[in-house]
């Protein structure tokens, strides 16, 4: 066996390893005794053809919006439970961002047909966005903050007061 294609077939086992109850671990496990073949390859297999049918029912856009929204919805929960409040601030953060875009998506769709690979675009956005190396939600919020505050600054002038009692 090719000395790359062994490292390969490792850096899929540990992952495997690291998530056990996700990857069928045990399961591949006894295949790879049945067969003789490593379980990383049925583990690649099963994620080649789940990504096809994904692809096949919703296209890229399914693909793309279940990245921009399984992780961070995943990480989001965890945050939640956790004590600490930078985690919640980045999550928070990236789902204002997240909003943003979506509505912005959605206003001007027309211009995704025009934008060569626009979905491995967003995907990569989406990721740089939500990488714990780049957090990159922060970045792009620095930058919409100040619109948003002027619109809540309105918005709490016009709220209704409370009638005392």
């Amino acid at each position: 066996m090719h000395p790359q294609l062994e490292t390969c077939i490792q850096k899929v086992d540990e992952f495997m390893a690291a998530y056990p109850t996700i990857s069928q671990y045990d399961r591949l496990s006894e295949v790879e005794k049945k067969t003789g073949y490593p379980k990383a390859y049925f583990f690649t297999a099963g994620a080649i053809l789940l990504t096809a049918l994904i692809s096949a029912v919703g296209g890229m856009k399914l693909i793309s919006d279940l990245i921009g929204f399984l992780y961070p919805a995943y990480m989001s929960f965890k945050a939640i439970e956790s004590s600490e409040t930078v985690d919640d601030t980045q999550w928070l953060t990236y789902w204002v961002v997240f909003a943003k875009f979506s509505i912005l998506e959605s206003v001007a769709g027309f211009l995704v047909e025009w934008i060569p690979f626009y979905y491995v675009i967003k995907i990569l956005f989406f990721t740089w966005l939500f990488h714990p190396k780049f957090m990159g939600a922060a970045m792009v919020y620095k930058q919409i903050k100040p619109m948003v505050l002027q619109y809540l600054k309105v918005v709490e002038k016009e709220k209704p007061q409370k009638k005392e009692e």
